[in-house]
């Protein structure tokens, strides 16, 4: 358990320690022309809806004004800790039960109740079982975490008004100039 709060502890000192950076003088904004507040890109966007995201998860998006990822985020997280939660006490339950069979004391899988009886090696694979799963919430749980950061800092380095949304599709017919054969192709072509 020490381990998981020494490496929680890091990630948030990691995490700090990159917002904690000093901007470089070339990208700070002194002064902002108000005439045209449409056209411009704010360089700080990025780092701020990172920020907020790693505060309090969607956050971010909020930021960005893209509401409809909030509860996306919050759904994702939220089952994520739920699966941490009920694996952890369906592990605590098992490894309980474990160690009163080992001393002999009666537990909650001993048949005399609800339960059923369940052996030493039973107890033991339920335990390594919910634990095994327990971890990997916990996992999943911390990489989406992560990309919400990521999404939220790389929706704000996207503007819509800096994307092209002109994507063409021509199919075409042409000859192949190996075989002179007529050949049916497509050309898809981007913009930037």
């Amino acid at each position: 358990m020490i381990k998981w709060w020494v490496f929680i502890l890091f990630l948030m000192g990691s995490f700090a320690s990159v917002f904690a950076q000093e901007i470089p003088a070339d990208l700070k904004v002194s002064k902002v022309d108000t005439t045209f507040v449409e056209d411009e890109i704010n360089i700080l966007a990025p780092s701020k809806a990172a920020f907020y995201s790693a505060v309090f998860p969607g956050l971010g998006q909020i930021y960005n004004k893209k509401y409809w990822k909030t509860p996306i985020v919050w759904g994702a997280i939220g089952t994520g800790v739920y699966f941490y939660v009920d694996n952890n006490n369906k592990y605590n339950r098992y490894r309980d039960a474990f160690k009163l069979e080992l001393t002999g004391r009666p537990h909650e899988f001993d048949g005399t109740g609800e339960n059923p009886q369940l052996t030493q090696a039973s107890l033991e694979r339920a335990q390594t079982f919910y634990k095994k799963n327990r971890d990997l919430s916990l996992f999943i749980t911390i990489g989406i975490y992560i990309l919400n950061i990521i999404e939220a800092n790389v929706d704000a380095h996207l503007p819509d008004k800096a994307l092209n949304t002109n994507i063409s599709f021509n199919p075409t017919i042409f000859n192949m100039p190996v075989t002179s054969q007529a050949a049916f192709g497509a050309t898809v072509s981007f913009n930037f």
